[in-house]
């Protein structure tokens, strides 16, 4: 059996069980709190990422849960998948052992460490990874026809970031899925997809997480006209 991978230099971690609506449970391994911050190469500036939110994409947030759970028996007969800002790629992995076409992506420097040990936690085969670093060019990850992604909309340059981004990625036809908790700035993002041909359908969320613990937001779901 192969050996996890280390922990990287100057971060605590910890061991928790994630529960999927209609599947098994995922092992994941994350870090310990918001305050994991240690870059002494300055990896998080060569990525354009703030020491405050640099930990971020290792924490199991509430809305990646809710797409997680989607993927479990959302269809995706002869579609090539991309999450959208991964983190911990819950919604990768659940895609992934439905034996779905899907590829990983984020521009945090630690995102692929941290998704290959998820993968041998939960005992399966390496997942396709490509970095995704909004407004820059990411020539390498190709066009997709589902693009899903969670939490996404926290600041305020993120919708016209996260726009263009789907449009130079998403193919003729393709659908986006967007789990929201309730962001100040969705109708920024509405309005930025609308000008580049989708159009949108909001479904409001209102069931708790597996653990019973409450949720509220929406799924967005895009498809271009």
């Amino acid at each position: 059996m192969n050996q996890s991978p280390a922990t990287p230099e100057g971060y605590e971690v910890k061991f928790q069980r994630v529960g999927v609506q209609g599947g098994a449970d995922l092992q994941i391994r994350s870090l310990l709190d918001k305050q994991q911050f240690f870059d002494p190469l300055d990896l998080a500036l060569e990525a354009g990422i703030s020491s405050a939110c640099w930990p971020l994409f290792g924490l199991v947030w509430p809305s990646a849960q809710k797409l997680a759970d989607l993927m479990q028996t959302w269809d995706l007969h002869n579609k090539r998948v991309l999450e959208v800002g991964c983190g911990l790629a819950l919604a990768s992995m659940v895609v992934h052992r439905r034996l779905g076409d899907v590829t990983a992506s984020d521009c945090h420097p630690l995102t692929e460490t941290f998704l290959k040990a998820n993968l041998q936690l939960n005992h399966l085969p390496p997942l396709p990874y490509q970095t995704g670093n909004w407004g820059r060019n990411n020539r390498d990850l190709g066009q997709f026809d589902l693009l899903m992604a969670s939490d996404v909309l926290y600041e305020r340059d993120h919708p016209a970031q996260l726009s263009e981004f789907i449009q130079t990625h998403a193919a003729q036809g393709a659908e986006v899925l967007i789990i929201d908790p309730n962001r100040g700035n969705r109708s920024a993002f509405h309005r930025d997809m609308d000008q580049l041909g989708f159009s949108v359908e909001e479904i409001k969320l209102t069931l708790p997480l597996q653990d019973l613990s409450p949720y509220r937001g929406r799924l967005l779901h895009y498809r271009r006209r």
